[in-house]
């Protein structure tokens, strides 16, 4: 009736916030069993500084596979053991009753894999929920798109699919840029992803953020994504939003010819996809990739 959890938590020199974060999942109204693996990237594993409870237990790991957040996370994975995994980032924090209620969900549908919650985006002084428009994610959806409002500490697995069936995080995307899309296109091409329309997930946004401005790996990673998947080339809509990715990062590095080439084959395909405008706009000087970052983040967006 109570499945239990293990939680893969990777961090990398950021005691503070790993100790919130871990408060935060000891904390959980959740009669099952949960364990907390935190994976060192990086780095050698310390003392937490966070106290375990009555059927929560930490245990502290380094990451002996391939250095970033795809090796972190399938390394916390290989070591688990519960029925269920979660992830929770070293910066985010769940709200009390996440768990719980993402078990019940997969109690109600048996059949489903994976299930997430909408997430609470914090940025400075400002809070923006934001939360899946529907009940279910499926392959169709997340093709179209990248339906950002699953955030991965929101989302918890069964182990045995991901192990036998879904796959571990992909350790072959450049920089680990967006792994846990890939994940989640993998996951749904088997079942539809399950959620709990409530923001229990706070996830944290700031000058720290892993991916803040690493452009290279973010054009290079596109790139693998779309020889991944060749099914964007079916979806307009998708393929845009991806290419106009790719428009932004390069304006975003100065490659003017570049960003303007891809923010064209942009419009070609969605003339509304607003991505294109924004790599013209940084292209032609008119404002900073960095000050179009900052005003996304304070609506809970990205670029």
């Amino acid at each position: 009736m109570n499945p239990s959890i293990s939680v893969v938590v990777p961090t990398r020199d950021r005691p503070e916030l790993l100790r919130r974060s871990l408060t935060s999942i000891v904390g959980q109204r959740y009669d099952g069993d949960i364990e907390v693996i935190v994976v060192f990237d990086q780095g050698t594993p310390t003392d937490v500084g966070v106290p375990e409870a009555d059927a929560r237990h930490i245990r502290t790991i380094a990451n002996d596979r391939v250095a970033g957040l795809a090796g972190a996370r399938n390394c916390g994975v290989l070591a688990a053991a519960g029925d269920l995994v979660a992830y929770c980032d070293d910066d985010d924090e769940w709200l009390p009753d996440k768990i719980r209620r993402q078990v019940d969900a997969l109690a109600r549908e048996p059949d489903a894999e994976v299930v997430t919650t909408g997430t609470a985006i914090v940025y400075g002084s400002r809070t923006i929920d934001r939360i899946p428009p529907d009940d279910h994610v499926t392959f169709d959806n997340l093709l179209r798109s990248r339906v950002q409002e699953i955030h991965p500490s929101s989302i918890v697995v069964k182990r045995s699919a991901m192990l036998n069936g879904i796959g571990l995080v992909d350790e072959e995307i450049p920089g680990s840029y967006g792994e846990d899309y890939d994940w989640l296109l993998r996951a749904a091409r088997r079942a539809p992803i399950l959620v709990v329309r409530s923001p229990l997930t706070r996830a944290y946004w700031h000058q720290a953020s892993f991916f803040a401005d690493r452009w290279t790996s973010i054009i290079d990673a596109i790139h693998y994504l779309l020889a991944k998947f060749p099914e964007f080339h079916r979806e307009p809509l998708g393929l845009a939003l991806l290419y106009g990715r790719l428009a932004f990062a390069h304006a975003a590095l100065g490659h003017r010819s570049e960003a303007r080439m891809w923010a064209r084959r942009t419009l070609r395909l969605n003339p509304r996809e607003r991505r294109a405008y924004l790599a013209f706009a940084v292209s032609m000087r008119v404002v900073s990739a960095p000050t179009l970052m900052r005003l996304a983040h304070r609506r809970g967006r990205g670029i």
